[in-house]
């Protein structure tokens, strides 16, 4: 069966999402979810600029909290819900981050890497002058570079991110083409304990594979990692739990049998 655990979701506590927390319970709830973990964005350093004035990412952690428990109390006979924190990961920043993620008592907490070296693959800057290929490679490299400096988290967002806002996106892209450093990548998250995500976001997005893609899953079992979470990375009530189904034949034909949820940084596994 696929998932009925979305664990990558965003409300307007994060800054790029204008949807209340409860609409979005609400919608996962609708369409029978079990286990719903908002994981709120964290980016310190994001830079602001005058182009992009509303680009900062930092959570108000009381109010986040203050809203979880009101909603976790009315509506958490009807699914279970989790709290959750996405931290941006750059090397300079693991004393803060560290820090920061001790001051809530999260469920799950996600490691991404928004930020390469200062700018986000999001933007045409991080491609310009150089090519998609070596833009990818630099991205790859920099979340090795994170898990040599941090490592208070539970799992590893979106790890091909980068594909989402290339120039080429995953034309020609595969996970033979970066082995090298994904093998790297992969042994190190293993030998950390830590786990991936199958984030269906870029097949929403037009990709024609999830985050990350099958190629780099199917590595990650070979080598003996076994934590996946499931999650669509939705900003909004209509993306949640997108293409659920689909992610669910990825992860067997990747040899997954089971999926993770997560409670007070605990893993349950679940058979798919």
């Amino acid at each position: 069966m696929p998932s009925t655990a979305d664990f990558h979701l965003h409300s307007y506590f994060s800054g790029d999402s204008d949807t209340s927390m409860e609409d979005m319970i609400l919608r996962g709830i609708e369409l029978g979810l079990t286990d719903m973990c908002f994981t709120e964005h964290n980016d310190f350093d994001y830079p602001v600029t005058e182009a992009d004035p509303a680009g900062c990412f930092e959570l108000n952690s009381d109010a986040y909290l203050y809203d979880f428990l009101m909603l976790r109390e009315k509506y958490g006979d009807r699914t279970h819900l989790y709290l959750g924190v996405e931290v941006g990961l750059q090397p300079h920043l693991a004393r803060l981050n560290a820090a920061f993620v001790n001051t809530l008592d999260y469920d799950f907490v996600i490691g991404s890497s928004h930020l390469c070296n200062g700018k986000d693959p999001y933007y045409p800057a991080f491609y310009e002058g150089r090519s998609t290929q070596d833009a990818y490679r630099e991205y790859f490299e920099s979340i090795l570079e994170n898990l040599k400096s941090y490592s208070n988290f539970d799992v590893y967002g979106h790890l091909d991110y980068v594909v989402r806002y290339g120039p080429e996106r995953d034309k020609g892209y595969s996970y033979e083409m970066y082995r090298e450093i994904f093998d790297q990548i992969l042994t190190k998250l293993i030998a950390m304990g830590k786990g991936i995500e199958l984030n269906t976001a870029g097949l929403a997005k037009g990709l024609r594979e999830p985050h990350p893609c099958a190629g780099v899953l199917k590595r990650y079992r070979e080598l003996g990692g076994e934590i996946v979470t499931t999650g669509s990375d939705a900003h909004a009530p209509g993306q949640i739990a997108h293409a659920f189904d689909r992610a669910a034949e990825i992860l067997k034909d990747s040899g997954f049998r089971y999926y993770a949820t997560y409670e007070k940084r605990t893993p349950t596994f679940h058979k798919l």
